[in-house]
């Protein structure tokens, strides 16, 4: 069992550059505890995410990191010229010395495209031409694609990624269809959400990975060489009801700022519906982890053997969540949850 970090790093009042410089002690924090990897989101135009430019914030967590691996939890692919994305993903993966993960997706959002003037209705064979063409991009040394939407011919790729055949490349799904394609393709994945519905999506997975040719770039210390995962965010502290007190008004700001497009949308489609719009749903579903080290290691094992992932990204620093506590969050699950895991 390993465990990551995720991070929408969403606006918590502070000013952009304190939030970032608070982020990057937090990773340094957790390279030094040994969490396995660190994930962020991509978001435009939202307070979800003030890091929606992925690779320029990773260049510093590469920096300020030793061994942990990091990654976007995804880039979103539609958004992007697939061979500038090439070269991005080669300049981190070799920044960090063969430490990136790669996620890639094409957008929940509706309303996130459309101001990239992408159309939702076509995104996803938007995301697979660009998908396909990055990856004969990092496996040759020429990038010749003919597709829909991208085509290229005879380009040099100077570039080469550090990790081979190319970095791990992982796909979070919230449904079934698309967590049975990821495992086809031998890619690492993650869900999330309410422990009920999750559970037939790792299946899914699952099944289809045993139906492919195994893991794409098969990483060290998972069974079968891929990660199964689950994201949960958690706040730990030495009582019950201080944890509860630091969890709720962090949930109320994070759940409003992942909110904030619909809301503003309001004859638009409902993009977060599956998520709670308060703590003690979130928590009632399994999606927030909140109390003592002890009741929080025994969720986790529960956790654990319920779904059957060998993977589970804690997401401690959300909304406004003070950088103490998050840092206290991260120590005390280091130090009294994981080793139980090990």
């Amino acid at each position: 069992m390993k465990f990551g970090l995720w991070d929408h790093v969403d606006n918590n009042g502070l000013a952009i550059a304190d939030l970032l410089a608070n982020r990057l002690e937090f990773v340094k924090a957790a390279d030094a505890a040994g969490f396995y990897s660190y994930h962020i989101s991509e978001h435009h135009a939202t307070p979800l995410n003030v890091v929606p430019v992925p690779g320029v914030y990773l260049g510093a967590v590469a920096r300020e990191t030793k061994t942990m691996r990091m990654g976007p939890l995804c880039y979103l692919l539609p958004l992007y010229s697939p061979l500038r994305l090439i070269e991005e993903i080669c300049i981190l993966d070799h920044l960090s010395r063969g430490r990136l993960d790669v996620g890639v997706g094409r957008g929940v959002s509706p309303y996130e495209l459309n101001y990239h003037n992408v159309d939702p209705e076509t995104s996803r064979e938007v995301f697979e031409d660009a998908l396909d063409a990055i990856h004969q991009g990092l496996t040759h040394d020429r990038l010749n694609h003919q597709g829909k939407h991208f085509t290229y011919s005879d380009v040099p790729m100077e570039l080469k990624p550090y990790q081979s055949p190319v970095p791990a490349i992982w796909y979070p799904s919230s449904n079934e269809v698309g967590s049975a394609w990821a495992g086809e393709r031998g890619y690492h994945y993650v869900t999330l959400g309410a422990t009920e519905a999750a559970q037939p999506r790792i299946e899914a997975f699952k099944a289809g990975f045993f139906k492919g040719d195994g893991a794409l770039t098969p990483l060290t210390g998972f069974d079968g060489g891929a990660a199964i995962g689950i994201m949960r965010h958690m706040v730990i502290a030495e009582t019950e009801k201080e944890a509860m007190a630091t969890a709720r008004p962090a949930y109320n700001l994070w759940y409003a700022n992942l909110t904030k497009l619909q809301r503003e949308n309001v004859s638009g489609p409902k993009i977060v519906g599956f998520v709670p719009p308060d703590l003690e749903s979130a928590m009632k579903a399994g999606s927030v982890l909140v109390g003592t080290p002890a009741h929080v290691r025994e969720k986790v094992a529960e956790h654990t053997e319920v779904l059957g992932i060998n993977y589970l990204i804690c997401g401690f620093y959300f909304g406004n969540i003070e950088h103490a506590h998050a840092l206290r969050s991260l120590n005390l699950f280091a130090g009294e949850i994981a080793p139980a895991f090990c």
